[in-house]
């Protein structure tokens, strides 16, 4: 007997073993007929898969119940699309040799050994789609079927296939490690259609019921690739697709990456001149020009106000570190591949060097200890609690906010780094704080009132939280257990304070702390991962924090890291995203653009540039000798927000012309010293009070 629990709890039991198929079936015949897979005990399976013991069931379909495309289901249709473009593709050139084809988060993408003489182009893909559509109109189901790994093998070597031997041989090692008997394993293929007749790959799968489950499909874009990922092995194709349930949902998908590509922060960055990385500073090293350093300035202007009303501390701490420091938190040597090599002083250096030492020796040396360093500061939090812990704190002091904008050096490699989102310098709005345990709750809460403030001030309230949590069955969290059951209790309870949707990831935590996440929808639905909240009992441990308590003997402090933006950044680059460039009046660099119709007015108009400077604007004037439709133009094309257009009329009553971003016509004529008090207005309240809605519009 099989008993099945489904996830409003119900049981289902069964005689004998059953399909997940047939599950759905005993439920409805639109649930069997809507379900693409099968999650049993968490794993996701084919919805043939076929259930023999007790378990938890989840049917899989495309849609969750609140209309959401299903991320598991998307991983379903995905892989399944992967085999049948590799299919197609061997249509098209029959001597390409198939490597591996992994889903994505946003497709999949299959890496192929293709003939010297036949390599695949972009001129191909027309032909790759013809026959993925003929084998998707075939409706063709995917079968999976098992061999024994020494009969797989033979099947594999006759093949003559080295890509597909070397991974069933690792997939072997890998069922020999995880404890699988020799006898029970085997190796599993699926056909799309029948085993022996049709086309076939090794895989794990799962995979949808057939092809004609796929509804859309593109093949989007070719890569080199490696071998395992090393460069001096077999070069590969790597060929990236995409595929959704519906031709509906495709041609939103691609119509999103279009907008995405007209928003990317690393174009319209160039033409709005807000940052310059060059080859002579160093890759991934940002200088921040002077419009992007009005935006960052504004940004970190609005931080520091919240922070003073929340009795936060600013700290400074240098760029630089010793080596001991960062053995103590653990950021160093275990996390030395994502940091920059350590600095030896040249005294010693020169020493090492007449002993004729090894760079090997002396990274040896210096991981073991022997050799005392510096390093460019990975984080900031070993520096604040040093600052902490230079003075005795009573539990009357408690808690102790510290907040630094603390620029921090993190090695990427160079294929990784991206524009403002993937650097190795960057400047955190970081902040730690000190408080007893009982404190935690309420600072945990603080923290993330300051998240949605800074969220929702910047029109980005469109977010959902995750609570990261240890896994009970990993190793790598250290700690009391009571400690972590404190620090989650007050993770969850903080995040229902929030009244948005938050989801419990467990596995997800730190390894000294659960953590909330802030993943942000921007406007044209992609998620990015801004702000974080983490709770930590470790490193008060490592540094032997302490506080007096109303007992007057030493207790440990509970460390709470938290960073709203993340890094200024990433941040402003998904900023610039979001907008499209066109920020709102308060992050703008250029806010406001005075445009004289004629020299006859450039007094006029240079006396309110005046009075909007004084009033603290960012203003320029367009004083070149085009006309004013040209002039009008160029500041749209640069998003200023607001142009004010001035004549010989507009002069003699003492008015201006105002002209709004995105609003085609004039929204009319105001008074000068009016214009200029709307337009602090605007700026001092971030947007919450607005010129246009002066003039009836919005």
């Amino acid at each position: 007997m099989a008993r099945v629990t489904l996830p409003d709890g119900s049981v289902r039991e069964y005689d004998g073993p059953v399909t997940a198929l047939q599950v759905a079936e005993s439920i409805g015949a639109r649930l069997a007929k809507a379900a693409v897979g099968a999650k049993i005990d968490g794993e996701l399976s084919d919805i043939g898969t076929l259930i023999e013991r007790d378990c938890e069931l989840a049917l899989v379909t495309e849609k969750t119940r609140d209309g959401e495309p299903d991320a598991d289901a998307l991983r379903l249709v995905r892989h399944s699309a992967a085999h049948v473009m590799a299919e197609a593709i061997q249509r098209v050139i029959p001597g390409a040799q198939l490597v591996y084809g992994p889903p994505l988060e946003s497709g999949f993408y299959y890496d192929i050994a293709f003939p010297y003489d036949q390599p695949l182009r972009e001129g191909d893909f027309e032909a790759i789609e013809a026959q993925m559509a003929s084998i998707v109109k075939e409706d063709r189901p995917f079968t999976r079927y098992e061999l024994g790994t020494t009969e797989g093998m033979l099947k594999l070597r006759d093949e003559v296939s080295k890509y597909k031997v070397d991974n069933a041989e690792r997939a072997i090692e890998a069922m020999t490690r995880d404890g699988v008997a020799e006898d029970d394993q085997a190796l599993s293929w699926y056909a799309t259609g029948t085993p022996g007749e049709h086309w076939e790959d090794l895989c794990r799968g799962p995979h949808v019921p057939s092809t004609g489950r796929i509804g859309g499909f593109k093949v989007m874009s070719l890569a080199s690739s490696y071998w395992h990922g090393d460069e001096n092995s077999d070069r590969l194709t790597r060929v990236y697709g995409t595929a959704f349930f519906s031709k509906k949902d495709l041609a939103a998908h691609l119509e999103r990456l279009d907008e995405a590509k007209k928003r990317d922060h690393r174009v319209i960055g160039k033409r709005q001149r807000l940052f310059h990385i060059d080859d002579s500073v160093g890759q991934g090293l940002v200088l921040w020009t002077p419009a992007g350093g009005a935006i960052r300035k504004e940004l970190m202007g609005f931080i520091s106000e919240e922070l003073r009303k929340q009795g936060y501390h600013e700290v400074f701490t240098p760029h630089i570190g010793k080596l001991d420091l960062y053995r103590t938190s653990g950021h160093f040597p275990y996390y030395a591949e994502s940091q920059f090599p350590p600095i030896v002083d040249r005294e010693h250096m020169g020493m090492l060097a007449d002993e004729g030492c090894s760079c090997a020796e002396l990274s040896n040396r210096i991981a073991a200890g022997d050799i005392e360093g510096s390093m460019l500061k990975p984080m900031n939090c070993p520096h604040h609690i040093k600052i902490f812990d230079s003075r005795r704190y009573s539990y009357r002091d408690l808690p102790v906010r510290l907040a630094e904008f603390g620029t921090v050096y993190r090695w990427e490699q160079s294929g990784e780094l991206s524009g403002l989102t993937r650097v190795r310098g960057f400047t955190q709005d970081d902040a730690h704080l000190f408080c007893t345990p009982e404190q935690v709750a309420g600072e945990v809460r603080g923290c993330l009132d300051l998240v949605s403030t800074v969220l929702e001030t910047l029109g980005m309230a469109d977010y959902r939280v995750r609570v990261g949590l240890r896994d009970p069955d990993s190793s790598k969290y250290t700690g009391d257990p009571s400690n972590w059951d404190e620090a989650e209790r007050a993770c969850r309870d903080a995040a229902l304070t929030l009244g948005k949707p938050f989801t419990e990831e467990p596995g997800e935590a730190a390894f000294y702390g659960p953590k909330i996440d802030f993943v942000v929808k921007d406007v044209i639905g992609r998620e990015w991962q801004l702000g974080t909240v983490q709770v930590d009992y470790n490193l008060p441990e490592r540094f032997d924090l302490s506080y007096v308590g109303p007992d007057n003997k030493p207790h440990r402090p509970v460390m709470i890291h938290r960073a709203p933006f993340g890094s200024f950044e990433r941040f402003t680059g998904v900023l610039i995203e979001h907008f499209g460039g066109a920020f709102p009046l308060w992050l703008s660099p250029e806010q406001v653009r005075v445009l004289p119709i004629s020299d006859k007015t450039s007094a006029y108009a240079r006396s309110l540039m005046a009075r909007l400077v004084d009033a603290g604007l960012r203003a320029t004037i367009d004083e070149s000798g085009e006309r004013v439709q040209a002039k009008i133009k160029h500041a749209a094309d640069e998003r200023v927000p607001y142009l004010a257009v001035v004549g010989p009329r507009d002069e003699d009553s003492g008015v201006v012309s105002v002209r709004a971003r995105g609003i085609q016509k004039d929204l009319g004529t105001i008074d000068l010293e009016r214009f200029v008090e709307l337009a602090a207005t605007e700026y001092r309240t971030r947007g919450t009070e607005r010129i246009v809605d002066a003039f009836g519009q919005g």
